[in-house]
């Protein structure tokens, strides 16, 4: 039976790396989202996995429902776009966390993260073309109890936020093509 820290499998782990390093094929994947507007302002985004040839590989659906606050006419039936894309950042942050710090051999007994964005809705309604629509600043602050020094925790944000794909997708412009298709 393999060694778990935090809850991975440590040797797993290691010989996950290893074969991605042998061939680095079996490391890539499309994911895949279908969003549909449901009422209002609200939506569902369906989640299904894929491999690449575009087979299914589990059942299992993910349902994740959006909505806005009332003050720009929604219902607050659910988080917005902008808090998913936090809590995204939060759960790839975690992972990477909890998956570095095991391989580091970091015990950790809490982690927690707090994340914040502004954002000005004048860019968002197309009132002002010198404020952009997305958030202007975000800010995240990690809260860990660990078997660590400042120093060592301080590597492992490092190694984290040098891996997140989030943090590379939020730092770093990404490619979007985008195409309407029209049923009428």
């Amino acid at each position: 039976m393999s060694a778990e820290t935090n809850g991975v499998d440590v040797e797993r782990l290691g010989q996950t790396v290893e074969a991605l390093t042998d061939d680095s094929t079996g490391g890539q994947f499309r994911f895949r989202a279908n969003t549909e507007w449901t009422d209002g302002l609200r939506c569902v985004t369906a989640i299904d996995d894929f491999d690449q040839a575009g087979e299914q590989i589990h059942t299992q659906e993910f349902a994740i429902e959006g909505d806005e606050p009332e003050q720009i006419l929604g219902q607050r039936t659910a988080p917005n776009a902008v808090e998913l894309l936090l809590a995204a950042l939060g759960s790839c942050l975690s992972v990477g966390y909890a998956a570095n710090a095991a391989a580091m051999g970091i015990e950790l007994d809490e982690l927690q993260f707090e994340m914040e964005g502004d954002v000005d809705l004048r860019g968002f309604l197309g009132i002002s073309e010198e404020v952009r629509p997305g958030y202007n600043t975000m800010t995240c602050t990690a809260y860990i109890d660990a078997d660590a020094s400042e120093e060592k925790l301080n590597e492992l944000r490092d190694r984290v936020e040098a891996t997140s794909p989030l943090m590379d997708n939020i730092m770093n412009a990404v490619p979007l093509e985008t195409e309407v298709v029209s049923s009428s």
